[in-house]
């Protein structure tokens, strides 16, 4: 069977990769291997230190190397390739594309076929926000805080992954407002088990190009 790294940020990511993402991909042939970033132990860390570990999993023969890091909580001292190039790019998707084509080319030449980046617009959280129905069926109603702001999140992003980057309008502090004692690692993996990588998919156009593209290897 073929063989995927995902680096992960943290442990919510990590969650994710086992009980979504792992069953869904050895049913198409794949064992998946998802440890955090091995520097921080979760938490995102200077690029040069990511690469180091890139370059460490790369070493495997036959393995095939990816990430799961958020883009919010990324600055420019973390060192990424061409970031303050990619930030003078307006529109999101595509600088999302940019950083990760960035970051391909500072792999070494003989592993960068091998090595996919993936960066999470904005953070793993929006894509929790893929059905609200979810939310009603899975919390009872007293736990479900901000009712007025879980709509208006589901009005105003038909994409959850624009959902807006700031402190207090990210999805994980969104949700940490419309759940009462939401816990990160917990909840979202529930949440994540209970919507499925294919309602993901649908509504997460970056997210399901990855998987996309993880589908196909070599």
């Amino acid at each position: 069977m073929r063989r995927i790294i995902i680096i992960c940020e943290g442990p919510t990511e990590q969650s994710f990769c086992k009980n979504v993402l792992e069953p869904y991909f050895f049913q198409k042939g794949y064992i998946l291997q998802y440890p955090l970033i091995k520097h921080s132990h979760g938490g995102i860390v200077k690029w040069d230190i990511l690469k180091k570990q890139v370059h460490l999993h790369l070493l495997e023969k036959d393995v095939f190397v990816t990430t799961l890091i958020d883009y919010y909580g990324i600055y420019p001292k973390y060192g990424f390739p061409r970031w303050d190039e990619a930030q003078q790019i307006l529109d999101k998707n595509t600088r999302m594309d940019f950083i990760e084509q960035s970051l391909s080319s500072d792999i070494l030449d003989e592993y960068r076929h091998r090595f996919i980046p993936y960066m999470q617009l904005h953070e793993f959280e929006g894509l929790l926000f893929c059905d609200k129905d979810i939310f009603n069926r899975t919390f009872p109603k007293t736990d479900i805080i901000g009712k007025d702001e879980l709509d208006s999140v589901f009005i105003e992003f038909e994409n959850p992954e624009l959902i807006n980057e700031t402190k207090e309008t990210s999805p994980s502090h969104r949700l940490k407002r419309i759940i009462n004692g939401y816990n990160k690692v917990v909840y979202g993996c529930i949440l994540a088990e209970e919507i499925g990588i294919v309602k993901m998919r649908n509504k997460c156009l970056r997210f399901n190009h990855w998987i996309s593209l993880l589908e196909h290897l070599g």
